[in-house]
């Protein structure tokens, strides 16, 4: 190995880095754990993992070929390092009871294993390419996904004292001005205590006033508890 080829694999490792930093950047403005170090690291590693499946033939040249048992393959250690990516993408993944967060972050993590390596293949500017399109897609679409509400679904937890009457008027009352809609009732009579207690389902946008919403719950004058946690998507 002579020293030009040392400062072309030099390049090719710090160019990794470089753009491995770019995009883990992004997912660490955005709050995910797995940002700029992360990415860094990944996308350096996958590079150095391709130049060591590049020059491995050149490392066993001096094995007799007739006689020798080892038999070069340079994609096997490019397919394992995207394979065990799943492993580092799966622990991105945070799953609620309604919802799976970390997606984009393990897709992104699977990306610049792939950029890495085909920087260290010197499939440069195909690589450059792609990761300007991700930065895009997640820099740009990220602000255009912001003016798009989704719908979002809450489990709300109400305890009225007295016998079953009117709450669920009461209830509807306040949540149908603000776009929030039951979705499901499930209801408990606990005759000890004199309490009725309903579970309701609440299918709404993501920007529902929730602050306002529990202030104008508070006012119903038969409530005594309230309590609500994400919800299951249907």
């Amino acid at each position: 190995m002579d020293w030009q080829n040392i400062g072309i694999y030099m390049t090719r490792l710090a160019l990794a880095a470089t753009v491995g930093g770019f995009i883990g950047f992004e997912r660490e403005s955005h709050g995910q754990a797995a940002g700029l170090r992360t990415y860094i690291l990944v996308c350096l590693g996958a590079c150095l993992m391709m130049l060591l499946s590049l020059n491995m033939a050149d490392l066993h040249a001096a094995l007799p070929g007739t006689t020798s048992v080892v038999r070069v393959d340079p994609s096997r250690i490019a397919s394992y390092a995207i394979a065990s990516m799943g492993f580092l993408g799966a622990g991105a993944i945070i799953t609620g009871k309604g919802s799976v967060r970390g997606l984009t972050t393990a897709a992104g993590l699977w990306l610049v294993t792939g950029i890495g390596l085909a920087i260290g293949a010197g499939f440069l500017l195909p690589a450059l390419f792609t990761a300007l399109v991700s930065l895009v897609s997640l820099y740009i679409l990220r602000r255009l996904k912001d003016k798009f509400r989704h719908d979002t679904f809450t489990t709300l937890t109400l305890k009225f004292s007295g016998r079953m009457g009117k709450h669920l008027e009461s209830v509807r009352r306040v949540l149908d001005p603000h776009e929030v809609h039951i979705a499901f009732v499930n209801y408990q009579r606990v005759i000890p205590e004199n309490l009725v207690i309903y579970r309701l389902r609440l299918e709404c946008k993501e920007n529902a006033p929730w602050g306002r919403l529990v202030r104008e719950l508070s006012e119903i004058p038969a409530l005594r508890e309230m309590s609500w946690q994400e919800g299951e998507v249907p």
